[in-house]
């Protein structure tokens, strides 16, 4: 089977399973021998998932801890797509019956006000930072598909095919004025009906949150891809994703950045 067809048909068992809100899991003839063959599934797969829900919008970050990339052999974050119709706005309302299982992450969102494209490769934490318009708090809404009991490389090398599970984003209000502000030291929690379900610091992501978005923008390079001015990108989760269910109330706050909040029907 030639390389194209085997991503043409990886990605078409996602899509299936996607619309049939089905775990992810490829047969071992189409799995990926690597992340760049990952990354050529994940994109083919929200190509046509596009269709449906959107043009590209933005960028999710993943495994942006060294204790998380470490329980599956990687030394850096991975990346998702965002798609248009997912990017939504506090205070927002989510079904529970459009997911499989829907979670919810606490993270650091990001606006571009000017392209990041590949010509200005490499990038670093000060270069981006000039690109950025506004920064706020940011849900993620994750919808995890993922298969139990398989080897933990073959379900991470999975979940990057099949989009890291991105469900969109629900967005606080923009701060332009975040250049004021320790984003390292910047506190942030997640309650869900009142109670208090996670925490964490912004240099939980990389050390800084805008250090994964340096990585996107250089790892987008090498793949001949840039971010666009007005692209969202999340930069990856201070506190680990929590399950909610309908009934269900949730908000994070970020220092600094402002409130989010949501409610699940």
């Amino acid at each position: 089977m030639s390389v194209n067809v085997k991503i043409q048909q990886a990605a078409q068992t996602l899509l299936d399973q996607f619309h049939y809100k089905q775990l992810y899991s490829l047969e071992d003839r189409l799995m990926p021998t690597d992340l760049d063959e990952a990354y050529l599934i994940q994109r083919e797969f929200q190509s046509h998932v596009s269709e449906e829900q959107g043009a590209i919008a933005g960028y999710k970050l993943a495994y942006t801890t060294t204790v998380l990339q470490e329980s599956v052999g990687v030394s850096d974050p991975v990346l998702g797509i965002m798609l248009e119709d997912n990017i939504r706005h506090s205070p927002s309302t989510l079904k529970a019956s459009d997911f499989r299982q829907l979670a919810l992450e606490c993270e650091v969102g990001v606006r571009l006000g000017a392209d990041l494209g590949p010509g200005g490769a490499p990038y670093d934490r000060g270069t981006v930072s000039e690109a950025v318009e506004s920064l706020m708090p940011a849900f993620e809404v994750v919808d995890i598909r993922r298969t139990q009991g398989v080897d933990p490389m073959v379900g991470f090398i999975t979940g990057v095919a099949a989009n890291i599970f991105n469900a969109g984003v629900v967005l606080g209000a923009p701060v332009t004025n975040w250049r004021e502000l320790d984003l390292e030291t910047a506190y942030g929690s997640m309650h869900i009906n009142d109670e208090m379900v996670g925490d964490g610091h912004g240099s939980d992501v990389m050390g800084h949150p805008l250090e994964p978005l340096a990585w996107l923008a250089n790892k987008l390079a090498e793949q001949g891809l840039g971010l666009s001015a007005g692209m969202v990108i999340i930069t990856g989760s201070i506190v680990p994703p929590k399950v909610v269910k309908p009934g269900d109330t949730a908000s994070i706050s970020i220092e600094g950045l402002g409130n989010a909040e949501l409610k699940v029907v």
